[in-house]
């Protein structure tokens, strides 16, 4: 199963490089641009935990004020993608 979630944070300005560090440490997390105390991510599900879970546990970071969820692909993998991915990490 693949699941991805396009974000945009809102942060306090002077919280953003904590703010990257944070999201960068969840597995599924990932950060792709910033300015000016927005910053773009992806969030993808991980073998152990949802996007959304994810998502939800990133509003506690200090310093994000909001969490907008701006794209969402969610499709059923057949086996061999499965497989795939499995390998490649």
């Amino acid at each position: 199963m693949l699941n991805i979630c396009g974000c945009l944070v809102h942060t306090m300005p002077e919280k953003v490089d904590t703010v990257i560090d944070a999201i960068n440490a969840f597995e599924g997390g990932e950060v792709h641009a910033h300015e000016d105390g927005r910053i773009v991510i992806t969030v993808e599900d991980t073998p152990t935990r949802r996007a959304s879970d994810q998502i939800m546990d990133m509003h506690q970071i200090p310093g994000v004020l909001t969490i907008t969820l701006t794209y969402h692909h969610f499709e059923e993998l057949d086996d061999s993608a499965d497989a795939l991915v499995e390998t490649v990490h």
